[in-house]
């Protein structure tokens, strides 16, 4: 893991402000509050980023950028070999240590409707809808009559792990997000998505 003092003063003000966003919410977290958790003035935070609203501007785009990259992985994994039973929710837990704020932040975000959530939600469908139409060109997974239908629904599935996590915890009595947690949530998901919900016949 980057140590703070290797990171440059803007990614350490950008992280620490992802952090709190997060934690509390970007309405309720001060420029002082970030300046404070990142060890530097205020007349700082404001050089690099001008006002909050860019400081918030820069941390949603880190996080499109975190995706971008996951969304990359994703695509060059070996969906015919040893990552055919690779769920995205693990992915992304391979990617970020286990104490990222992303998940934590992008549930505040997408539960408020407010823009940047709503303009992070759609870049990410994007990415998942053209990795999945290039596995379905590929072979790895069947063809669908709604392709865009479908990529919603399997993002949906990854996304209530991330909005859910709390809930799920509590009523599982495990964390489906930890990493013992991930396998057991993976194995039940993708049993489903291959051998389908409904017993032979019942479906009609």
């Amino acid at each position: 893991m980057i140590s703070q003092e290797s990171r440059t003063a803007r990614a350490v003000i950008r992280d620490e402000s992802l952090r709190l966003f997060a934690e509390r919410g970007p309405d309720a977290v001060t420029l002082r509050q970030i300046a404070a958790a990142a060890e530097v003035s205020p007349a700082l935070v404001i050089h690099h980023f001008g006002s909050k609203k860019g400081l918030r501007a820069a941390v949603d785009s880190y996080v499109n950028g975190v995706f971008d990259v996951l969304f990359q992985q994703m695509s060059s994994l070996d969906w015919h070999g040893e990552d055919a039973e690779t769920s995205l929710a693990e992915l992304m837990l391979r990617f970020l240590p286990p104490d990222s704020p992303v998940p934590a932040y992008l549930r505040r975000l997408w539960l408020s409707g407010e823009e940047p959530g709503l303009m992070i939600f759609r870049h990410w469908y994007e990415l998942n809808r053209e990795v999945m139409e290039q596995l379905a060109a590929d072979g790895v997974f069947r063809a669908s009559s709604d392709p865009p239908v479908r990529a919603a629904f399997v993002m949906v599935n990854d996304l209530a792990l991330l909005l859910l996590r709390d809930q799920l915890s509590i009523a599982l009595e495990f964390d489906p997000l930890g990493m013992d947690g991930i396998a057991r949530w993976a194995k039940e998901a993708l049993d489903v998505y291959r051998r389908g919900l409904f017993a032979t016949g019942a479906a009609g």
